[in-house]
C-alpha cells in the first residue's frame, strides 16, 4: 500500500470505532483520580490492550503503561503519550465526591491514546512500516497532592513527583525516539488545532520563616515570623518590575501556615511558592529574586528562614520537524486554515521535561467549553476532542514510519537536545542548574 492508503485505513478504523472510543473517554471521565492513583483508570487502558492484544509493561512510575506495537522493522519508535490524572476541581459538575475533576480534560488524551492503539492493532498498518508504536499512559502530570508524593518518595516507590520525570529517571522512555500528545485547548468549541505553544517552566520553593514565640500582648520579647513572611511577600512584589516581558517570571505565593494561636507571637510561617518563566536563565533570575527577598525580610525582624527547592517541570521547547510532520497531516484533514498558531501559554507541564531531552511535540485541539481548572470546563464536541486528534496523530505515525522510517530518522538526527539523560538526572537531583 502507498502511505496515502496507510493513512486511509487509521482513520477509517478510528471512525469505526468512534462509540467505544467516546464510551472510554466517558468512563474515564466518571472515575477521575489524583496523580499516583490513577489505578482503575490504568487498569482500564491495560484491559483494553489486552483487547487489542498490545504487548505492555506495567506497573512504571507506579501506575503507568507502555505497550508497543511493533513493525516489519524496528528502525524508529515513535510514542504518542496519553495522561492518566486528574485534578482538584471543587463544585464541578463532573467533579467525583472528592471533588477529583477531569477538568484538564487529560480522560480525552487517554480515549486518543487508546483510539491510537486501535488504529493500528486492528488495521494491519504496522505490517506496512519500518519502525515501532509506543503507547505510553502516564501519570501524575498535575503538580498536587504533594503530601501524598512525598509519602511515596519516603517509601522508595518513587524518586521524583512528576510522571513523566519518574519515568524518565526509570529509563521508560530510553528506547523511544520521539513523542507526541494532544491537550486539550480551553474555551475553544471549534474543533480546530493550537499549534506551536510554549508552556513556561517552574521551580517549586517550600519557605519557612523561623521567629520566637511569646504571650501575644508582649511581642518585644519575642520575634514575629509573620511579619517576615509579610515583608518577604513585599520583597517579591517590588522585584515585579526587573522582570522583562518577554521571561514571563510568575512569582505566585501563598502563606500555608500563618501561626499557631491568635494569642502567641507566631514563631514558624510558612509559604509555598512557584517561580515560573519561559527559559531556564528567566527561572533562575526569578528565583534570585525571591531568595533575596526572603532572607532579607527575616534579617529585618530578626527572623531566620530554610529553603526548600523541589525541581518543578521544565519549559517546553517543541521539535520544528515532528511539528511540521503533525501540522502537515492535520492540515491534509481540516484545512491549514484551520491550524492556529499559539504563542503565549503560561502553565507548566512535564512534557516540557520530556522537550528537552527527545523530540517532542504537545499541540491542543478545540472541542472543550471553559477555563482549564474551572468549573466550567466540559467537552462540547466529543469527536473533536477525542477523535481528531488520534487520526493526525496516526497518520503522523504513518508519515514518520513509513520507507525506512526516514522521516522519523531525520528527526532524531537533527534534534540537538538541550541536556542529555543523565544531566536531566542531575538536574533533578540538584546538582547542576539547567
Amino acid at each position: 500500500m502507498n502511505l496515502t492508503e496507510l493513512k486511509q485505513k487509521v482513520v477509517q478504523a478510528i471512525d469505526q470505532n468512534k462509540d467505544a472510543i467516546i464510551r472510554i473517554a466517558d468512563t474515564v471521565l466518571k472515575t477521575p483520580e489524583l496523580g499516583y492513583r490513577e489505578e482503575k483508570t490504568s487498569q482500564l487502558v491495560r484491559e483494553e490492550f489486552e483487547k487489542l492484544g498490545i504487548a505492555y509493561e506495567y506497573p512504571l512510575a507506579v501506575t503507568a503503561v507502555k505497550g508497543r506495537i511493533k513493525g516489519r522493522q524496528s528502525l524508529a519508535n515513535v510514542c504518542v503519550i496519553g495522561e492518566l490524572d486528574a485534578l482538584k476541581c471543587a463544585g464541578s459538575p463532573i467533579a467525583n465526591g472528592e471533588d477529583v475533576a477531569h477538568a484538564c480534560g487529560h480522560n480525552a488524551q487517554i480515549a486518543t491514546l487508546l483510539a491510537t492503539a486501535m488504529a493500528f492493532s486492528q488495521s494491519g498498518v504496522m505490517e506496512e512500516l519500518d519502525g515501532d508504536l509506543t503507547l505510553m499512559a502516564v501519570p501524575a502530570e498535575e503538580f498536587i497532592d504533594m503530601e501524598y508524593r512525598k509519602e511515596l518518595k519516603e517509601s522508595g516507590k518513587i524518586r521524583y513527583y512528576g510522571g513523566k520525570q519518574q519515568l524518565i529517571a526509570e529509563g521508560a522512555f530510553d528506547d523511544v525516539d520521539m513523542a507526541m500528545m494532544v491537550h486539550a485547548q480551553p474555551e475553544a468549541e471549534d474543533g480546530k488545532f493550537y499549534v506551536r505553544g510554549k508552556n513556561l517552566g517552574f521551580l517549586a520553593k517550600n519557605i519557612t520563616f523561623h521567629g520566637k514565640a511569646v504571650h501575644g500582648s508582649m511581642p518585644f520579647d519575642g520575634v514575629n515570623a509573620l511579619n517576615a513572611a509579610a515583608l518577604a511577600i513585599l520583597g517579591v512584589h517590588a522585584n515585579r518590575e526587573t522582570f522583562r516581558e518577554d521571561d514571563k517570571i510568575r512569582i505566585h505565593p501563598i502563606i500555608t501556615k500563618g501561626g499557631d494561636v491568635v494569642n502567641s507571637v507566631p514563631d514558624e510561617v510558612c509559604i509555598d511558592t512557584y517561580v515560573r518563566g519561559a527559559s531556564a536563565e528567566a527561572i533562575q533570575k526569578g528565583n534570585l529574586a525571591v531568595e533575596r527577598a526572603v532572607h532579607g525580610a527575616a534579617a529585618m525582624v530578626g527572623a531566620t528562614a530554610t529553603i526548600e527547592d523541589i525541581p518543578g517541570y521544565l519549559p517546553l521547547k517543541e521539535c520544528d520537524q515532528l511539528a511540521d510532520a503533525f501540522e502537515e497531516n492535520a492540515a491534509a484533514l481540516i484545512g491549514r486554515e484551520n491550524l492556529v498558531p499559539v504563542s503565549d501559554v503560561t502553565g507548566s507541564s512535564d512534557i516540557g521535561d520530556l522537550s528537552n531531552i527527545l523530540p517532542t511535540i504537545q499541540p491542543s485541539v478545540g472541542g472543550f467549553a471553559g477555563r482549564l481548572h474551572s468549573q466550567e470546563f466540559a467537552v462540547s464536541d466529543p469527536e473533536a476532542a477525542y477523535l481528531l486528534p488520534a487520526k493526525v496523530m496516526a497518520m503522523t505515525v504513518c508519515d514518520l514510519l513509513y520507507e525506512n522510517a526516514e522521516k522519523a530518522k531525520a528527526i532524531k538526527e537533527n534534534f540537538k537536545p538541550k541536556m542529555m539523560k543523565q544531566e536531566y538526572i542531575n538536574y533533578l537531583e540538584g546538582k547542576e542548574n539547567i
